[in-house]
């Protein structure tokens, strides 16, 4: 059996008592960084072994880990933080098991994008989730494409690249408004909203930092 387990993106109380008891019964948790995943492991007092499981090393380690599977092995798949193979390592596992007739399930549990599209106060009927967008090549095509769309859009962005995109929103969709949602779960959480010329202004002073949720209003 492969278990697919979210992990907190901020508070870590914020898993189910399920995905703990999962964590505590497999025979390992694959992770995309055993740092990262051992503190949240020490907060809930479990010793499973953990492995490396992230996107510089996937493909390599694939086979091994299907085999231990396909030989009996309980094991957990997290990440960082959230769902895997939500903008994070885990497709190519769940689908490879899948292939072979190994079980697979998908605890639920957090992801960013869901608390984000509430807290942004903007219409959640019909959304469209964008994840993350080309760092270089195809970046402002990718945009390009989504001024027509009438749902609300929700993308993922890095601290250093948020004014560059709220720039190319400015160009593309300057009167959709727009919500910055940093830090979700966390001490520090925020909710921006306003016209992209009005939260280029404010991070143009205010240097944006931590996990940021980007939607942008339905047409």
């Amino acid at each position: 059996m492969l278990y697919v387990v979210p992990t907190p993106v901020g508070n870590l109380e914020d898993i189910t008592l399920r995905a703990l008891r999962v964590l505590k019964e497999v025979n390992l948790i694959l992770c995309e960084d055993t740092r990262t995943s051992s503190i949240l492991l020490q907060r809930h007092n479990i010793t499973t072994p953990l492995k490396a499981f992230h996107q510089f090393n996937e493909h390599r380690q694939l086979e091994h880990f299907i085999n231990a599977l396909a030989h009996g092995e309980q094991i957990a798949l997290i990440s960082d933080a959230g769902t895997p193979g939500i903008s994070d390592p885990g497709f190519l596992l769940v689908r490879e098991a899948s292939r072979k007739g190994i079980q697979v399930t998908c605890l639920p549990g957090p992801t960013a994008f869901v608390p984000a599209l509430i807290l942004s106060a903007f219409p959640c009927e019909r959304f469209r989730f964008i994840g993350f967008l080309p760092h270089k090549k195809g970046r402002q095509r990718m945009l390009k494409t989504l001024v027509d769309d009438s749902e609300t859009l929700i993308l993922y962005e890095s601290p250093h690249r948020l004014l560059k995109l709220l720039s190319a929103l400015l160009e593309l969709m300057p009167n959709r408004d727009i919500a910055i949602i940093r830090e979700i779960s966390k001490t520090f959480e925020q909710v921006l909203r306003g016209t992209p010329e009005k939260l280029i202004a404010y991070f143009s002073s205010h240097a944006p930092k931590g996990e940021i949720v980007v939607v942008i209003s339905s047409l």
